[in-house]
């Protein structure tokens, strides 16, 4: 219910000479893959990112809302859009830890998991108290630079399969 409205780039230092652009991309509705909405406008930006966080609250504003049935409806519009942007690595990053009773946690924290399906990994965080933030970005930049080393190695053996014409 609460969303930016605007995609919003950042750069994300983790130590020097070490950073990666973010995006935050506007929350999707049911039907943006088929245009309600500015849907497929955000869904173009997605196409061009390394990995997807999946950002969910453990603790919505609303008592009846339901994280997991959201989680399904916005993977059903990245399907429904382009199959490869489904298919893209994808993380579970599960938000305002903080605002769940420690006695509660780890069983939220199980349901939510255990209904949005397999992922791996998982993050808890908080973003008011940046609980669980840290490493995030450490785990990104890990994954950032690890696709950055494979494509150079597939660039490499590209160009030596074309001197060998």
């Amino acid at each position: 219910p609460i969303t930016t409205l605007y995609p919003n780039l950042a750069e994300r230092s983790v130590e020097p000479h070490r950073s990666f652009v973010i995006a935050d991309i506007p929350g999707l509705i049911e039907g943006a893959a088929d245009g309600a909405g500015p849907g497929a406008q955000f869904l173009r930006h997605l196409q061009r990112t390394r990995l997807l966080l999946h950002l969910g609250d453990i603790a919505p504003f609303d008592p009846d809302a339901d994280p997991v049935h959201d989680a399904h409806s916005i993977l059903e519009e990245l399907r429904k859009y382009d199959e490869s942007l489904y298919e893209k690595p994808r993380w579970l990053v599960i938000n305002k830890i903080d605002l769940v009773p420690e006695e509660e946690r780890e069983q939220r924290i199980a349901a939510l998991i255990k209904g949005y399906g397999k992922v791996d990994p998982c993050f808890t965080i908080s973003g008011l108290t940046g609980d669980g933030c840290k490493p995030l970005t450490y785990a990104i930049m890990d994954h950032v630079e690890q696709h950055q080393r494979e494509t150079l190695i597939v660039d490499a053996v590209d160009e030596t399969e074309d001197n060998e014409d």
